[in-house]
């Protein structure tokens, strides 16, 4: 049930700078909770202080533990753990936005579209609504243009920016072939020149934009005066700078200080990986985490060493051959003799502890995210916008299902 004062609905006007306050008291306060990474602690600072949970949780499988991944505050585990997540489902509450039925597709306009992007594309597309209709639709890292091409009707202009000379090559192939009149131009929405391409009657969109290119398109808009935008933001970690900059005043009073480790928490949902993927990166993490305990004792040094990531063939490698490896890449002193299946047996059994005990931070996943999103939605407020927060799929389509809808006359 949502908390008080916490309604189920499409967030905007007042209720915008509302829940981002619950959002930012919320993980300020528990930010030990979920700023510390499994993965680079053999013990978290929080579990002296809830030590059942702790046990409880590290004593689970790992099956246990990716059965619970996408869905962490349906957990039955001690509390704290019951409360944050009754607390975390609350603030998260976010109705879906209006759906309008669109034109049918022209014949064969999803070819060269894999169907779950497709997908996507439709269920973005049917959200798009706006006082005014849409004039010259422009379509912002558009890749191929498959988006702005869905959108695209009679009367209608649209442009393409995309970075790939490739894909701006196949994406004006495309629309010459269904006889679309599009523009499809390649350039690098961060230059300076970008800000050029940008007018008064485009309504810009973005499907899943990745950290700067979607804050760039949020400050472009705005600044040259685009009347509606539509923005469904994706991989906030992706920037260029050292740590989180916000955008909007309410975050930037905020206490909250966003790491880039922390930026990728709401990016660590996954639904689509496949069975022998999921394999794979078991083995990894297992593997690492297995040298994770052995580089500790080799350099008497009781904490994290970050390694690179290895081509998929060293899984295949004996563990020990992984290891020397590793070891020769951190420059560590001659390994010498180990017990290696017990080693990658304990990395095997460290695995199932970290993704446990992460389901603690993904209670916090979805909260950091809608905050983040928040920050945006807030900066066009401020902006003069009209603002509408709202989801346009169901989580198992996307996690990064949240959709800004902006317009202002």
């Amino acid at each position: 049930m949502p908390a008080k004062g916490v309604d189920p609905q499409v967030l905007t006007g007042e209720e915008l700078l509302a829940r981002f306050t619950a959002l930012d008291t919320f993980l300020t306060a528990h930010q030990a909770l979920w700023k510390p990474r499994p993965f680079t602690h053999l013990q978290l600072p929080w579990e002296t202080s809830y030590p059942e949970l702790a046990t409880w949780l590290r004593g689970r499988s790992l099956d246990e533990a990716e059965g619970a991944h996408n869905h962490p505050a349906l957990v039955d585990a001690p509390q704290p753990f019951a409360s944050l997540a009754a607390m975390s489902l609350a603030l998260c509450v976010v109705d879906e936005l209006p759906a309008y039925a669109l034109e049918a597709p022209a014949h064969r306009l999803n070819v060269d579209v894999p169907g779950r992007k497709w997908q996507q594309i439709e269920a973005f597309a049917s959200r798009l609504h706006f006082d005014d209709t849409a004039t010259h639709w422009l379509d912002w890292c558009s890749g191929k243009g498959h988006l702005g091409r869905r959108l695209l009707q009679t009367g209608q202009q649209l442009t393409c920016l995309e970075y790939d000379p490739a894909l701006v090559t196949s994406g004006q192939a495309l629309s010459l072939r269904h006889r679309l009149h599009a523009l499809h131009v390649e350039q690098d929405v961060l230059a300076a020149d970008a800000a050029l391409l940008l007018e008064d009657q485009h309504t810009p969109v973005a499907l899943h934009a990745c950290g700067d290119l979607h804050v760039r398109l949020i400050r472009l808009a705005s600044a040259a005066g685009c009347k509606q935008l539509a923005i469904a933001p994706c991989c906030y970690n992706r920037t260029s700078l050292g740590r989180y900059s916000p955008i909007s005043s309410a975050a930037e009073r905020s206490d909250l200080q966003l790491s880039l480790d922390d930026l990728g928490l709401p990016m660590s949902e996954t639904v689509t990986a496949g069975a022998r993927v999921r394999r794979q990166r078991d083995i990894s993490m297992a593997r690492r985490l297995g040298f994770d305990l052995l580089q500790r004792q080799l350099r008497g040094v009781d904490e994290y060493l970050p390694t690179p990531s290895l081509a998929s063939a060293w899984l295949e490698k004996p563990f020990a051959e992984y290891c020397q490896h590793l070891g020769d890449h951190k420059e560590l002193s001659t390994i010498g003799a180990q017990d290696w299946p017990a080693l990658e047996a304990a990395g095997w059994q460290r695995l199932a502890q970290v993704r446990n005990l992460e389901l603690v931070r993904g209670l916090f996943r979805r909260p950091l995210e809608l905050w983040l999103v928040l920050d945006r939605a807030l900066f066009l407020q401020e902006q003069d916008y009209t603002v509408r927060l709202g989801t346009f799929c169901e989580t198992s389509l996307t996690p990064r299902n949240i959709l800004l809808l902006a317009e202002r006359s």
